[in-house]
């Protein structure tokens, strides 16, 4: 799905991704987009920050409340904050206009890839030799009061379901499978958001953070990912 209310831009984005082999549907404007949104169920979303009735900011927070659908941001403001606010929403990426319609066809790819590539091989490799109070049960992952379920894509902790984004349960698995191991941003960049991925390395930080207050928030109150001073983060033993 592709919102903004500049037809001229709509109009290029749908056509590259049309030629990409991409089905696409638009909205104009954020109340559209959520109605476009609960009736096509789309795989993807590319917003804009800037619409009319509500903002993108309001509509990612919006979707995030009801689905993880992967969200690509497209901005006209370079100014950092915007960024990281919509990464703090649930986005997974963002796009600073002017862009080329090639770069987004490369991200869509690569973030739609990596879908399906975790619906068909259960999100990743299933961990190795598990510490203490970790184990494994088929490829999900027990640990405390969480267990993380790549075949279901939901993460619990007790009887609580947490409302992690794609994004967010992606580097919780990437990190649960591989306890004590200490993952530097760049390597988190690289298994989460892929090798062609545009950001910089500070955007794991945001969801990193993000992350946390939902594991807390939904009751598990261990810390469970921890910070490496200097280097990156890992998955308590």
């Amino acid at each position: 799905m592709v919102v903004d209310d500049e037809p001229a831009l709509v109009e290029l984005v749908t056509y590259n991704l049309k030629k990409a082999g991409y089905e696409t549907v638009t909205a104009g404007d954020g109340e559209e987009a959520l109605e476009v949104a609960a009736r096509e169920r789309p795989d993807l979303v590319i917003l804009d920050l800037m619409l009319p009735k509500m903002d993108g900011f309001e509509v990612c927070k919006a979707l995030r409340q009801v689905s993880a659908v992967p969200i690509v941001m497209l901005t006209a403001r370079t100014d950092e904050v915007d960024r990281v606010v919509g990464l703090e929403l649930g986005a997974d990426d963002y796009v600073l206009k002017p862009f080329s319609p090639r770069e987004l066809v490369a991200r869509v790819k690569a973030i739609l890839r990596r879908a399906a590539l975790e619906r068909s091989a259960g999100a990743g490799e299933p961990g190795g030799a598990g510490g203490a109070g970790r184990s494994t049960t088929g490829r999900a992952i027990a640990a405390g009061p969480l267990l993380i379920d790549p075949d279901k894509h939901r993460a619990t902790a007790g009887d609580r379901v947490l409302p992690l984004t794609y994004t967010e349960f992606k580097i919780l698995w990437t990190l649960a499978s591989s306890p004590g191991r200490v993952f530097d941003r760049d390597a988190l960049l690289t298994r989460v958001w892929g090798e062609d991925f545009f950001g910089d390395a500070r955007t794991v930080d945001v969801h990193v953070r993000h992350l946390r207050q939902k594991l807390q928030e939904g009751g598990a109150e261990e810390e469970f990912i921890e910070t490496v001073r200097g280097v990156g983060y890992r998955f308590k033993e």
